[in-house]
């Protein structure tokens, strides 16, 4: 496996700027952006891969990724959401606008960085923008 990077733009609801209820950060089903993230089984309601990221500073964060498949069981929800953020992004002091940057490492470590929005600094390599703010980068 490759190394891969995936960035999201923070939108204020990301952030918490909005003062809404949402359960993580929605990822589009995008199958690019989608395969950085553990394979989830759709026969079971609801499924989850808790995944642990390495910040640059060392830390450790645990963040859960899940479809919540409901849709498929008689409800209505359909999507991808990346959940228990908020302590990272609060402690990052995050902001609409900066850009969170996931890496899976070629032994399937996961790493996490931010960027302030008037930065310029990202990663190198060939970027495919998707939508929501989303990006995926091969390196």
């Amino acid at each position: 496996m490759d190394e891969r990077a995936i960035a999201k733009e923070l939108s204020a609801n990301d952030a918490g700027e909005t003062g809404g209820h949402q359960a993580g950060i929605l990822v589009p089903k995008e199958p690019d952006l989608l395969s950085f993230f553990p394979r989830l089984d759709a026969s079971q309601y609801n499924p989850r891969a808790h995944i642990i990221f390495t910040d640059e500073a060392g830390g450790q964060w645990e963040f859960a990724f899940i479809y919540y498949n409901n849709a498929l069981f008689g409800k209505t929800r359909n999507e991808y959401r990346l959940t228990r953020m908020t302590k990272y992004i609060r402690q990052s002091g995050l902001v609409s606008g900066d850009h969170i940057e996931m890496k899976k490492s070629a032994d399937g470590n996961y790493y996490i960085n931010f960027r302030r929005k008037n930065s310029l600094e990202y990663t190198e390599g060939k970027a495919l923008r998707l939508s929501s703010g989303w990006r995926v980068i091969d390196i």
